[in-house]
């Protein structure tokens, strides 16, 4: 009988219509994302000035959230695998917009840190939101498809500069934390119609399922299913690296062992992952993905927090004249919101450097320039030459984590063939 798997079906269906309503429904979990992160430069200042806390405390505003994506982005990530893709999207949505509107109203600064760590909880589950999309895009166009998923999480940097710069001169913070939480609750009312994720579906073994939402991108796309029947991969009596899909090696669940148990138990599933990547043939790779993560994730979040630390400094300069400190608030939100414009630049460089140079070369190139960029912010400089630097240090932070994205699961395919190679052998 003949048969077809889902990189099968996406390859011959095409990106059409049906991606880019997915495109914008996740796009919109990275718009929230991005704003709710972006907030850390404006809050923290602010409620140092409000509750005169000291400039540990406000430093532990900003940390906090992030030991909330942490503990989230583990957590989701298993309850994806176990649950599917679209339980992850309703209640990490719910947890992000609940808790980000009720940081809003806290009386007091302890109350406002464990809220804000819930945030980062639900924003933890951000990561589910570029999985389900791209589990939806054909092979051949998922590059572009991670240039053009990142600008939504420009978008959203840009949004929320443009919103604290409007609503902080008007009202106050609590405005902003309120203005910021609504976006997530767009994502409520479209939740019903939104498909889980064929892939998801074919490796718990609920092939009928998975048809069925094949056939709804098939109707949307206007494009013919390939003939046959779906299954999980394809049948071959060699094991190589082209005779299996992508989702053999992303997913831990496999279809003999849901035959067989029905489904992986959620910490077995996590620790067989878990336990593979830090194999013999696969530790080195790991390792160092781990690492380079590390150092976007560093290098990103770091100019994006430097933005504000800066402008606060030259705020907190003697002056004792009211409208000298009011001119240096608004150049906080000015220079926020320039600093978020390099974002698109960064895209379009980076999006030309990978085709010309490659995924690696590209990568350190950025993060070397990045680091170039933020040297002689070590010294004293002025207001415009300091915002150009974190322009162009945002810029290739942006673009090296962009083109990361590209570069990481390429390397894990590679490495998962040693890996089957290293098993063999021995």
């Amino acid at each position: 009988m003949e048969t077809y798997t889902t990189d099968d079906a996406l390859s011959a269906m095409g990106f059409g219509r049906f991606q880019a309503l997915v495109l914008a429904y996740a796009g919109m979990g990275w718009v929230v994302e991005a704003m709710e992160l972006n907030l850390l430069s404006f809050v923290g200042p602010l409620v140092r000035e409000e509750w005169k806390v000291s400039a540990q405390d406000e430093s532990l505003l900003s940390s906090v959230v992030f030991a909330g994506m942490l503990t989230g982005s583990c957590a989701w990530g298993f309850v994806s695998d176990r649950y599917g893709r679209r339980t992850v999207l309703l209640f990490s949505a719910l947890f992000t917009s609940g808790m980000g509107f009720l940081s809003a109203w806290s009386p007091n600064y302890l109350c406002l840190i464990a809220l804000r760590f819930l945030v980062g909880v639900g924003v933890g589950g951000g990561h589910v939101f570029s999985s389900w999309f791209l589990e939806f895009v054909p092979a051949q166009n998922r590059g572009t498809c991670v240039v053009l998923f990142s600008l939504f999480w420009t978008i959203g940097t840009v949004l929320e500069a443009s919103l604290a710069w409007v609503v902080i001169s008007a009202l106050n913070w609590r405005w902003l934390l309120v203005l910021t939480s609504i976006p997530c609750f767009l994502l409520l009312p479209f939740f019903r119609i939104i498909p889980e994720s064929p892939r998801y579906l074919c490796a718990q073994n609920r092939m009928s399922d998975a048809t069925l939402v094949l056939e709804s991108v098939s109707m949307i796309n206007q494009e013919d299913l390939p003939p046959g029947v779906l299954t999980y991969r394809r049948e071959s009596k060699v094991d190589t690296l082209t005779s299996e899909t992508e989702i053999d090696h992303l997913l831990p669940v496999r279809e003999t062992e849901c035959k067989a148990n029905n489904a992986l138990s959620f910490k077995s599933g996590a620790a067989a992952a878990l336990r593979r990547l830090l194999s013999p043939a696969l530790r080195r790779s790991t390792l160092l993905l781990w690492f380079v993560y590390f150092a976007n994730s560093f290098a990103y979040y770091g100019v994006v927090l430097l933005t504000s630390q800066l402008s606060d400094a030259n705020t907190n300069c003697p002056s004792g004249l009211t409208t000298v400190q009011r001119q240096e608030d608004a150049n906080l939100y000015r220079d926020t919101f320039v600093t978020s414009l390099a974002e698109i630049p960064g895209l379009i460089v980076s999006a030309i450097l990978v085709e010309w140079i490659g995924r690696k070369a590209t990568m350190w190139s950025m993060l070397f320039t990045c680091c170039a960029f933020l040297g002689p912010l070590v010294l004293h400089q002025d207001e415009l030459l300091t915002t150009a630097l974190l322009f162009g240090a945002r810029a290739c932070a942006m673009g090296s984590s962009t083109v990361l994205c590209l570069y990481a699961p390429e390397v894990v395919l590679i490495s998962i063939f040693r890996f089957k190679l290293f098993n063999s052998s021995h």
